[in-house]
């Protein structure tokens, strides 16, 4: 094997782009240490000089010169009629750096030390990836979309690293397509099949905590905190806030002037309603802040099983539960409470409690309506059948059956 050729077989480690040239030198000179360490029994008497601008590097052994007949070893002495051959001016006792050309190594072992390069020098970026994007962990990172698939989408970083946001970390509004640019935040990193995975995630309610950290200052400066952040991806969210300086308001910080702020927030996160609390640390007063637009009448706190029991108007229930229950779900998980809500019924004489019909719906049926504060009989009437559907366990059919049976006790009475 000609040197020029070895010299062209290793300069394409000079244009590694993510390992440091102090690195790359070092891990050359290991690589290299070891292949003369086999070759030669040990390695602790050769210098290597490592050029990563030419893409070569020199190796010297370096050995004491002796009297001839005096040579004890030949691994570490040389002797004097050898030595003047090399340089005619060396004297006994001086050390001589004898050049070893590449060209000594065969083709085999050339090979190996190539592919134990490699593979150091792959490790060592998988590495470096890997530390990288674990201080990441909790941020947000801007990537271009390379390829769409149905369980996960790739994305590329401006380094080309590859990163993964898969189908359950996406908002359900979400569709990619390639060239698309996309903003994340890192969720986890961890390795496979010894290569890093850097895992992001639209859906997590970190996003949204560092989206608003992005548009709003005070939050950023430390003036607002962030105190929780809840959300049903893409439909709803709650955050609460609080402000250390009484002269700034920070939900209206946070929403903006004309709902500036939070407006380019909704936008990315594909029209996700997002309500902005004022943090309190009275729960019922965090409850009634959390269920509006809904006006509560009345709320029971048991503190030992955390769970609070909130009256309100009929015409209130639907606003506390929202579509689909997002908002009292989430107003449940912001507040640390299981909220039940129950019709305020002391103005409504004809309503009738639900526990009365035990002898035609059984009781399992109703213990799940009431679950999600239907109680009476017109609170379950009030609700499209699709939500009563949605909300609990029940099959249309069950749901059929109760609606006809509440149905026919008001008709009844008319």
């Amino acid at each position: 094997m000609k040197t020029q050729e070895l010299t062209d077989s290793f300069s394409e480690f000079k244009d590694f782009k993510n390992i440091d040239r102090e690195t790359l030198m070092h891990i050359l000179e290991e690589v290299f240490r070891n292949a003369l360490a086999k070759r030669y029994g040990s390695d602790d008497n050769f210098d290597i000089i490592v050029n990563i601008d030419r893409g070569d590097l020199e190796i010297y052994r370096n050995r004491v010169i002796v009297e001839d007949g005096a040579l004890t070893d030949d691994k570490h002495e040389i002797e004097y009629s050898d030595a003047i051959k090399i340089e005619a001016d060396f004297e006994v006792g001086e050390e001589l750096p004898e050049p070893i050309p590449l060209t000594e190594f065969g083709r085999r072992e050339i090979l190996a030390i190539h592919q134990n390069l490699v593979s150091k020098i792959q490790d060592y970026e998988k590495s470096l990836i890997f530390n990288k994007y674990k201080e990441k962990v909790g941020d947000i990172v801007v990537g271009e979309v390379y390829q769409p698939w149905n369980k996960e989408v790739l994305v590329l970083d401006e380094e080309k690293i590859e990163l993964i946001l898969p189908k359950a970390e996406q908002i359900p509004a979400d569709h990619f397509r390639k060239g698309d640019t996309v903003r994340a935040v890192v969720l986890k990193v961890e390795f496979k099949n010894n290569n890093p995975v850097i895992i992001l995630s639209r859906v997590s309610p970190i996003f949204l905590e560092r989206l608003l950290e992005a548009e709003v200052p005070e939050i950023y400066d430390g003036l607002i905190s962030i105190k929780n952040v809840v959300r049903v991806p893409g439909e709803r969210a709650k955050v609460a806030v609080e402000s250390y300086d009484d002269r700034i308001d920070p939900v209206g910080s946070c929403v903006g002037m004309k709902g500036n702020r939070i407006h380019g927030i909704v936008r990315e996160l594909r029209n996700e309603n997002i309500d902005v609390i004022n943090y309190s640390p009275r729960p019922e007063l965090m409850i009634r802040r959390a269920l509006s637009p809904a006006v509560i009448t009345s709320i029971k706190i048991d503190e030992a099983e955390k769970k609070a029991q909130v009256y309100m108007e009929p015409d209130q229930v639907s606003l506390a539960i929202g579509k689909g229950g997002h908002n009292i779900k989430l107003a449940s998980k912001l507040c640390g409470y299981d909220i039940e809500v129950y019709r305020d019924t002391d103005e409504d004489y004809e309503d009738v409690d639900l526990k009365e019909f035990e002898d035609e719906i059984e009781p399992w049926i109703i213990e799940e309506l009431i679950k999600i504060g239907c109680d009476t009989a017109k609170s379950v009437l009030a609700l499209p059948k699709d939500e009563l559907v949605n909300r609990t366990d029940l099959e249309e059919e069950t749901i059929d059956e109760v609606l006809r049976v509440l149905n026919a006790e008001f008709d009844e009475e008319n």
